[in-house]
C-alpha cells in the first residue's frame, strides 16, 4: 500500500512545538539552533526533536507503519508557514485560540505535574511485595469445575432432570437444550472458576454439591433456570509474586497519584462560585458533590473498572477509576477530577456490566 500523509490532519505535540518556535518576544521557548534543526522556514528553525516527535507519534498511531523523512519534513515546513501566516493576520490574539492555548497549557501543565510527581516517588519492591501480601498471596479459597444446563422456564429444567434420573448424558443433554450450549457445543462445560465469579443462587448451588452430583431442584437466576454438575474441586492457588508484579506496579502508581491529588485537594481553599445543576437551588446548602467541581453548570461521572490479572488471568486486585467532569452550558468541559477507589477483589462492583456476574461461558443466555 501506498504509504502517503495527508498534511496537517495529524494532530501532535510537534504543532505545538511548530508554535512556540515563532519569536522570542511571544514564547518562552529556548531558541533552536541550526545544527539543531531539519528546515529553515523565512528565518524560523524547525527542530529535529520536532521531527523526531512527529516520527513517534506516527509510528505510534499507524501501528509501527514508517513514512519517508521527506514527506514529515515537509508536513512540519506546511505547519510552521500556516503558523506564520496566522501570526501575521494576528489571529494568535484572537480571544479563542487564547482560551484554546491556555487550555492546552493547563493540560500539559497537569501531564508534566504527574510525571514529575511519578518520577520523585516511584512504587518500590517493598511496596510491590506489602501490596501482593496483602491482597494476593493471602487469598485460599476453593475452585470449582462445573456445567450446566441454562433454560427459560422451570417445567422445562424439571423435564430435563427427569432425563438425567433415567441415565442421560448431561454433556448431550446441554447441547440440545441449554441456551447457552446449543451454537457452542460445549456441553454446557464452565470451566474452573471460583464462587464469587457467579451470581449468589448460582454460587451457592455448586459449593453444596457432591463431586459428580447435579442439582436434583432447579437453581433460578436472572438468567433463567439451571440445573448444575459439580465436576470437581480443588484448593485456589495464589500466583507468585513474579507474575502479578508488572501489574501490580501501575495499579500502585495510580494509587500514590490518587494520594497526591487528594492531598492537594483538602489544603486547597476553594470556593463553588456556580451553581451545579439546571434546577434553581432552593437552599444555599450546595450538592453533595460539590467539593469535587471547581466550576460549571452541570456535573457527570463515569465508572471504568481496572483490574489486575495473573498469568492464569485471575483478577487479584481491582480497583474504580471514577471521572467526574464539570461542563459548562455549551457543554465544554472546564474541570476534571479523577477518583481512584478499590474494588474488592473477584467480585465486580455495582457499576458495571452485568456480565460479570453471569456464570462463566454463560454470556450468550444474558445477550438475548
Amino acid at each position: 500500500m501506498k504509504k502517503s500523509i495527508i498534511p496537517l490532519l495529524i494532530v501532535s505535540t510537534a504543532l505545538i512545538s511548530g508554535c512556540d518556535q515563532k519569536g522570542a518576544t511571544t514564547s518562552s521557548a529556548p531558541a533552536v539552533a541550526k545544527a539543531d534543526a531539519v528546515a529553515e522556514v523565512n528565518g524560523q528553525y524547525i527542530a529535529k526533536s520536532t521531527l523526531a516527535e512527529l516520527e513517534k507519534e506516527i509510528a505510534e498511531r499507524s501501528h509501527g507503519q514508517t513514512f519517508p523523512k521527506e514527506k514529515l519534513i515537509e508536513e512540519l515546513i506546511q505547519r510552521e508557514l500556516l503558523v506564520q501566516d496566522a501570526i501575521q493576520k494576528q489571529l494568535d490574539k484572537s480571544a479563542e485560540i487564547v482560551a484554546q492555548l491556555d487550555s492546552a497549557k493547563k493540560t500539559l501543565l497537569t501531564q508534566a505535574d504527574v510525571q514529575n510527581f511519578v518520577k520523585a516517588n516511584p512504587v518500590t519492591d517493598a511496596e510491590i511485595k506489602a501490596e501482593y501480601d496483602s491482597k494476593v498471596a493471602g487469598e485460599n479459597g476453593t475452585e470449582y469445575k462445573a456445567r450446566h444446563i441454562l433454560v427459560k422456564t422451570e417445567d422445562e429444567a424439571k423435564k430435563i432432570i427427569v432425563e438425567l434420573n433415567k441415565g442421560g448424558d448431561f454433556a448431550k443433554l446441554a447441547n440440545k437444550n441449554s441456551l447457552d450450549a446449543k451454537e457452542s457445543q460445549n456441553g454446557g462445560d464452565l470451566g474452573w472458576f471460583v464462587a464469587g465469579q457467579m451470581v449468589a443462587p448460582f454460587s451457592e448451588a455448586v459449593e453444596k454439591l457432591q463431586k459428580g452430583k447435579y442439582t436434583e431442584t432447579p437453581v433460578k437466576t436472572q438468567f433463567g433456570y439451571h440445573i448444575i454438575l459439580r465436576e470437581d474441586s480443588r484448593a485456589q492457588t495464589p500466583p507468585s509474586l513474579d507474575s502479578v508484579k508488572e501489574q501490580l506496579k501501575p495499579y500502585l502508581q495510580r494509587k500514590k497519584i490518587q494520594t497526591m491529588v487528594e492531598t492537594l485537594r483538602k489544603q486547597a481553599k476553594v470556593e463553588i462560585l456556580v451553581p451545579l445543576t439546571d434546577e434553581p437551588a432552593k437552599t444555599p446548602a450546595a450538592p453533595a458533590t460539590a467539593d469535587k467541581a471547581t466550576a460549571g453548570d452541570t456535573v457527570t461521572e463515569e465508572v471504568a473498572v481496572e483490574e489486575v490479572k495473573d498469568a492464569s488471568g485471575k483478577t487479584v486486585a481491582a480497583e474504580e477509576v471514577i471521572v467526574e467532569t464539570v461542563k459548562d452550558a455549551s457543554g465544554k468541559t472546564v474541570a476534571q477530577e479523577v477518583i481512584v477507589e478499590e474494588a474488592v477483589p473477584g467480585k465486580a462492583p455495582a457499576t458495571t456490566d452485568k456480565k460479570a456476574a453471569e456464570p462463566a461461558k454463560a454470556a450468550p443466555a444474558a445477550k438475548k
